[in-house]
């Protein structure tokens, strides 16, 4: 077995504490990485506060991770010692199922997606999975991504869920020149939205009911911005967009955003609001419009957005912590209090 280091919380209402534990020893086709930074995603904080229920503690969180390779098994080809690689939301599949084979992993038809962290291991040994708030990871080499050297690696590991979480809807609606889309909240992935889509060349649009978010919306590069408590504003941008991007997670009038939609306009959902979504039926008959929704994406095209990122430079901006920061760092989360995603410097876990 490999000794592996980490922060975990051993019940739902205990802080995260360091925690010495052990990972599987490397099979054929996997490799072994030295996590350098692990990114805090609003999830973990779900997970360790069993607030979506199935959390098995002790859990060790953390799927956005980014590292070195240190040793790789003897069948794997595509990486080598020394490779900077990272690891999302997902480590295994079944492999061979019509979702797997069409690079939709997390959608794995016979009920084998592995999640990096607080999943049983159905490929593997059986036992549960541990995630990146720790000093090293063991993965399926085929769940693996390469990181473009050319990244400042400190900031990439959010893009391992918040990057490809938006960037999937906008690419598999062929965002592009010519389109208006519309972002919804100003957060972790919100701000991934607004730098992607101008990467791909649409107006975009910031929407939010605070006007303080305005000039931070223009200095990601959003090209507008819609307060939506003046009610001016709300009438300028009717039927306005080709796409809404909805980033929030907090209960919130969806018949208002969908009126903004031109017609046979879409609606893209990827935040997940704990409460039922309540539509007006007519809010999208009335136009044709398209309501859908998005959850990350798999592994190959998690890593054409990582070659995207680095082809236009697109990096999420971050605050870098120590691990022993991290509880501090959750309640922030929770108050809203971080621009716009916070990384942990796992180095620090030797202190």
């Amino acid at each position: 077995m490999i000794k592996s280091k980490g922060y975990a919380a051993k019940d739902s209402s205990s802080p995260l504490e360091y925690w010495e534990f052990e990972r599987r020893e490397l099979g054929a086709n996997d490799v072994l990485i030295d996590i350098l930074y692990s990114g805090i995603c609003h999830s973990d904080i779900h997970q360790v506060h069993d607030e979506w229920g199935g959390t098995q503690y002790p859990i060790v969180p953390g799927h956005e991770i980014v590292g070195r390779i240190s040793a790789v098994g003897p069948g794997v080809t595509k990486f080598k010692k020394g490779d900077l690689a990272g690891v999302g939301c997902m480590v295994a599949s079944c492999g061979e199922c019509d979702n797997c084979k069409s690079d939709q992993q997390q959608f794995c038809s016979e009920k084998k997606t592995v999640w990096t962290y607080n999943s049983k291991d159905v490929m593997h040994d059986h036992s549960y999975t541990f995630g990146g708030y720790s000093n090293n990871i063991v993965a399926d080499a085929d769940f693996v991504l390469h990181v473009p050297e050319s990244l400042d690696i400190k900031k990439v590991a959010p893009l391992l869920c918040a990057g490809i979480t938006t960037y999937s809807p906008l690419k598999r609606w062929n965002v592009s020149k010519g389109h208006k889309v519309g972002v919804l909240g100003l957060g972790g992935l919100g701000h991934m939205a607004v730098k992607i889509a101008v990467a791909m060349g649409a107006e975009v649009t910031m929407i939010s009911h605070s006007p303080r978010k305005k000039e931070d919306a223009a200095l990601l590069g959003a090209h507008k911005f819609l307060n939506t408590h003046e009610a001016d504003e709300i009438k300028e941008f009717s039927s306005y967009f080709d796409f809404i991007i909805d980033t929030v997670s907090a209960p919130h009038d969806y018949n208002l955003y969908l009126a903004l939609l031109k017609t046979k306009g879409v609606y893209i959902c990827v935040g997940i609001p704990a409460a039922p979504m309540e539509i007006n039926g007519r809010s999208i008959m009335g136009g044709n419009k398209i309501l859908t929704a998005s959850s990350i994406g798999g592994i190959q095209e998690t890593q054409d957005m990582l070659d995207f990122c680095a082809e236009h430079n697109i990096l999420p901006e971050t605050e870098m912590i120590d691990i022993d920061y991290v509880n501090e760092a959750y309640q922030r989360v929770l108050d809203s209090d971080v621009k716009y995603r916070f990384v942990i410097d796992m180095s620090s876990i030797e202190k």
